[in-house]
């Protein structure tokens, strides 16, 4: 059978499912409101479909390559930067590691008591002992090997896009159903309400906005399987933007119903989800019942997330390291081919994260807003060695002629959006250090400290295994 049978909306929806999620549109209504619909929309017109399609021309240009961007930097520039871009991707996933356990504790803490109260009435110390003993707990079972878990963790998937459309499509229904619905959010049908203030608290927030519509490249290996990649993967990709769009903007626009823009509350990125389906379920009769699903959904998915990012990421990091870069130890696996030392790094550096917040963090709200800030800073630097790949692929364009997909067929044009793409990353990425909490109020300087901190020793680990390495092949 034909290998290239996929249509253009088949490659759509599996994009849209692996990019997309109900959490994006909380996290970005709590840190802009009402606004957020226009940062969406100029968001995925100058960065989103850009990005999906320059995807595109990488995925089909190196059909054969099975490491993603690294192998795209290692063809189309050097094995040394290729370690770095494979390093990148693996830590990055480090404080999303670190955010999973909480998330796990607030979806059990609504479905069993129907409220936030579990979590929010802990210390911040106590979260992240927990936190840290769930954590190691699935660092032990990953060693174990959870395919069952990632199975369900597929179906838990699939089940929480859904929650995130019926969410938009109840949220839109509500007043026809309960005439007594009050809007939360004044004047939403003028349009000023949705104009942003462009100052730099606003572009502090873009990073949020990179992050959630990032990880386009997981869709780079469906290129070549679609029917006629020229003509139906833009088309996808296309739908895929009208997809996110919809979601986006009807999601942010059903937040606005349920909470008022200009007075949000302090715990929507921690509750805002569950709240919202809470409300929902009064608006049609059905108590907490739509909420319990998301929760149970919830804690489903974050579970089995947790247990893949601890493999996935290492896998990609190590599976065909290169001994000039990577020392012996860390490449080292068990008699079951388990990669040891790679899970004692993932759990020594995760262990640090998680505990971190001890120092400087007084409540749990700060904390979900600090952690999730945090990974809109460290995550979306992956997204950076793709443009650097597009423009190194626009630059020697006559040498790679041979994708069945081109986005721009003339290479200078290519360069261009690469460039744009990359500097508005770095851009989006540098500002989203600034702390989201009022300049000199407690916990500022220890937020803004650890964002910057993070990143920077993150690299320098990175760049101390090839000297180790280099050491190691001497003696």
């Amino acid at each position: 059978m034909d290998q290239k049978q996929m249509r253009w909306f088949t490659v759509g929806l599996i994009a849209f499912n692996m990019v997309w999620g109900l959490g994006n549109v909380v996290n970005n209504y709590s840190q802009q409101g009402i606004s957020v619909v226009t940062s969406w929309i100029l968001i995925l017109a100058l960065y989103f479909i850009p990005y999906a399609l320059i995807v595109g021309q990488l995925g089909s240009t190196f059909k054969d390559s099975n490491g993603g961007v690294s192998s795209w930097i290692e063809n189309t520039m050097n094995k040394r930067l290729a370690y770095y871009a494979a390093w990148t991707y693996w830590v990055v996933h480090i404080p999303y590691l670190a955010q999973k356990p909480q998330a796990i504790l607030i979806a059990l803490g609504w479905a069993v008591k129907g409220d936030g109260s579990f979590v929010s009435g802990m210390s911040v110390q106590m979260v992240a002992i927990i936190s840290l003993v769930i954590f190691l707990l699935f660092l032990y079972l990953s060693t174990k090997g959870l395919s069952t878990l990632k199975v369900i963790g597929g179906l838990a998937g699939t089940a929480m896009f859904v929650m995130s459309i019926l969410f938009i499509l109840l949220a839109v229904g509500a007043p026809f159903m309960d005439h007594t619905m009050e809007i939360a959010t004044q004047d939403m049908t003028n349009i000023k309400t949705y104009i942003p203030k462009f100052d730099l608290s606003y572009f502090a927030t873009i990073s949020m906005l990179v992050f959630a519509v990032g990880g386009a490249e997981k869709i780079s290996p469906y290129v070549n399987q679609t029917k006629n990649p020229a003509k139906e993967f833009p088309k996808g990709m296309i739908l895929l933007a009208i997809m996110v769009g919809v979601s986006a903007i009807l999601g942010s626009i059903a937040m606005g119903m349920l909470f008022a823009s200009d007075n949000i509350p302090a715990d929507l990125m921690t509750n805002g989800a569950y709240s919202a389906f809470q409300k929902l379920g009064e608006y049609y009769g059905v108590g907490n019942f739509l909420m319990i699903v998301y929760a149970l959904t919830n804690t489903v998915g974050q579970i089995s997330a947790l247990a893949f990012s601890i493999d996935a990421p290492l896998q990609v990091l190590l599976a065909d390291a290169d001994k000039e870069y990577v020392p012996s130890w860390l490449r080292q696996r068990t008699a079951k081919g388990t990669l040891k030392n790679g899970y004692l790094l993932t759990g020594i550096l995760v262990s640090i994260i998680i505990l971190l917040p001890i120092f400087g963090i007084k409540n749990m709200d700060e904390l979900v807003k600090w952690l999730t800030n945090l990974n809109s800073v460290v995550m979306p630097l992956r997204y950076l060695w793709v443009f650097l790949a597009y423009m190194m692929l626009n630059k020697a364009f006559k040498n790679y002629q041979n994708a069945e997909y081109k986005f721009m067929k003339n290479p200078k044009w290519g360069y261009v959006i690469g460039l744009w793409c990359f500097a508005f990353t770095a851009f989006a990425c540098i500002l989203g250090m600034i702390p989201k909490i009022p300049y000199g109020s407690e916990g500022w300087w220890f937020q803004m400290i650890s964002n910057i901190v993070t990143p920077i020793v993150f690299v320098a680990l990175g760049m101390i295994l090839p000297a180790i390495a280099k050491r190691e092949r001497k003696n």
